[in-house]
């Protein structure tokens, strides 16, 4: 009887550990607040880097006015699915950006779309509101 018992503790402490862990998994996640999902901004620059990382990928792109935007896109899981490749993006590339900006007014925001040196398009440039393009200086 007394085995029985410490399996049985000693499954429901598992069970608990295990509860535990997705709690704070799920907890970790960031909320989307941080950007201003009313307005769009395109940014024409750069690709400075492009971190194909879980649980978000992210383009760092140099504008010409030498401002460096962090752009946070989807986990590679879903951007294969989207069309994306690990390769879709190098440094030096230039391409053009569409993102919801960061409320803070710090250079980053949310992924929408990009198109690529060969003109093609990833992702929804289907604009949400007004698109602000910066002008090359």
């Amino acid at each position: 009887m007394k085995t029985v018992s410490m399996t049985l503790g000693a499954a429901g402490a598992l069970l608990a550990g295990v509860t535990l862990s997705w709690g704070g998994a799920a907890w970790a996640h960031h909320s989307f607040a941080m950007f201003d999902q009313n307005r769009q901004v395109s940014i024409a620059g750069t690709v400075k880097a492009f971190e194909w990382t879980n649980p978000h990928a992210f383009i760092e792109i140099e504008a010409p006015d030498g401002k460096v935007w962090s752009v946070e896109l989807n986990s590679p899981n879903n951007l294969v699915r989207q069309g994306w490749k690990r390769t879709a993006l190098k440094p030096g590339d230039k391409v053009t950006v569409v993102l919801n900006p960061l409320r803070d007014g710090q250079n980053g925001g949310l992924f929408n779309a990009v198109t690529l040196p060969n003109g093609q398009v990833l992702g929804n440039p289907k604009p949400t509101g007004p698109i602000n393009v910066p002008t090359p200086q």
